[in-house]
């Protein structure tokens, strides 16, 4: 048995009922697989895999948190600290329902390689609770975070390990969150990125990974002969990165004709209306029939059919596991060109698969989401430093990160013959950096 079948024979044997990890790893390394025959003998003997795909640290502790009517919750939280070879652990703080062990672990070992493929020295990590903020007061968040950060506290810091924001932690609780670490351990540094711009906050962090997707697209675009000016663009989500993406989008001269959320989606065929969707998402935090009722001529569809619509472009932006098989067959049918990832591994492998057979240009989400860890590290460099960069500046920096990004993951695709699979592109890309820090510090 080949190092890379045994390696994930191993994950699966001692990680059950972490299906999700599961996937990333067998996802990772399957692409791996010609650099690590050509290299087999040394990294066998370093253990150098097995050490890739266990965690440095996993920390998994109760949160409890009185309500507003005085009755005390608890919740499970976790911080699961990947690999540190290249710099701090950097990577969000999910909150969801849905989150668990292995889930989190997923998203820290994707953000490995993401962390990697940006050039910049941070590691991989992520963390979350199955906390629910949607439905509680400001008073009953600011009760789970300041629990929550009461024991995480004693874990990060600004060169160990960086959390950001995700899924369910937006500004309110990376605030919360702050003042909270601030308290307890006396230390005005930055501990967390996605602050608000008045307390080490940095300007264009709201939009990077938005904006980001963009600039890797366009840039994947013109590499193969097209000009994202011009193209109908679906989106699903309708969250932070979804929404300015869509504004990016627009502003690069393509249409964006879908959003969505848990409970259904939108076509819009005039193009979405981005101060709409601000206004019913992060002010009124509503769902999408609102858009609907104030957009003549919008379409409200329930439950999934994002995919449905003829797009030239798809930006899946939601959460993991959300583009499948038959969704993929969909888009190619529609005359789809391109798919890249705002979210985690939001595109399953078997679709991933299809969508690369049927030449479809495909972008994975550790390079293609990558702007948003990309500009928490700008945000750290501007804490270590006590400045704070223009919007100009930062988007700039942004840009050339993500025009930097598809060039390494496309030139590394072609290094190992694999021209236009920018799935083991990234993955190498990111891999060798990583592989190259991890033996030169030796075993630990």
């Amino acid at each position: 048995m080949s190092y890379v079948d045994e390696v994930i024979d191993l994950v699966v044997e001692k990680n059950p009922a972490q299906p999700e990890f599961h996937q990333a790893v067998k996802e990772v390394l399957e692409s791996l697989r010609v650099v690590i025959e050509a290299n087999e003998a040394a990294y066998r003997k370093d253990a150098l895999l097995e050490r890739l795909v266990t965690p440095e640290r996993q920390l998994l502790f109760r949160v409890p948190w009185v309500d507003d009517k005085g009755q005390v919750h608890v919740n499970n939280a976790f911080r699961v600290q990947f690999n540190s070879a290249i710099g701090p652990y950097k990577g969000g703080l999910r909150l969801h329902p849905s989150v668990n062990l292995g889930i989190i672990k997923f998203l820290g070992f994707e953000q490995i390689f993401k962390n990697s493929l940006t050039g910049l020295p941070i590691g991989g990590g992520k963390g979350g609770s199955d906390f629910d903020p949607k439905g509680k007061s400001d008073r009953e968040v600011m009760a789970f975070c300041q629990s929550f950060m009461t024991e995480l506290c004693k874990y990060i810091g600004a060169d160990t390990d960086v959390p950001a924001g995700d899924i369910g932690t937006g500004a309110r609780e990376i605030g919360y969150m702050f003042g909270q670490y601030k308290r307890i351990r006396g230390l005005y540094e930055g501990v967390l990125t996605g602050k608000g711009l008045s307390y080490g906050g940095s300007l264009a962090r709201t939009e990077a990974t938005g904006y980001g997707l963009l600039y890797l697209t366009e840039e994947m675009l013109k590499c193969n002969g097209h000009d994202i000016k011009g193209k109908t663009v679906a989106v699903s989500g309708s969250g932070n990165v979804a929404i300015y993406a869509t504004q990016k989008a627009q502003q690069l001269g393509a249409k964006v004709v879908t959003v969505s959320d848990s409970t259904g989606w939108v076509y819009d065929k005039d193009g979405i209306d981005v101060a709409l969707l601000k206004e019913v998402k992060e002010v009124k935090r509503a769902r999408l029939t609102e858009y609907a009722k104030a957009r003549p001529g919008a379409e409200y569809h329930e439950g999934r059919g994002v995919w449905t619509i003829k797009c030239d472009v798809a930006l899946p932006c939601a959460t993991q596991n959300e583009l499948h098989l038959e969704d993929a067959k969909a888009l190619v049918a529609g005359g789809c060109i391109a798919v890249a990832e705002g979210a985690n591994m939001p595109t399953t492998m078997e679709a991933t698969e299809y969508l690369q057979e049927n030449g479809v240009l495909f972008a994975p989400g550790k390079a293609a989401n990558a702007g948003g860890v990309a500009t928490s590290a700008l945000e750290m460099s501007q804490n270590s430093e006590r400045l704070s960069w223009t919007f100009e500046e930062v988007d700039g920096k942004l840009k050339n990160i993500m025009v930097n990004i598809f060039h390494n993951l496309d030139e590394a695709a072609k290094k190992y013959g694999m021209e236009g699979n920018y799935v083991a592109g990234a993955n190498i890309a990111g891999f060798l950096k990583v592989a190259d820090a991890m033996t030169a510090q030796g075993i630990v």
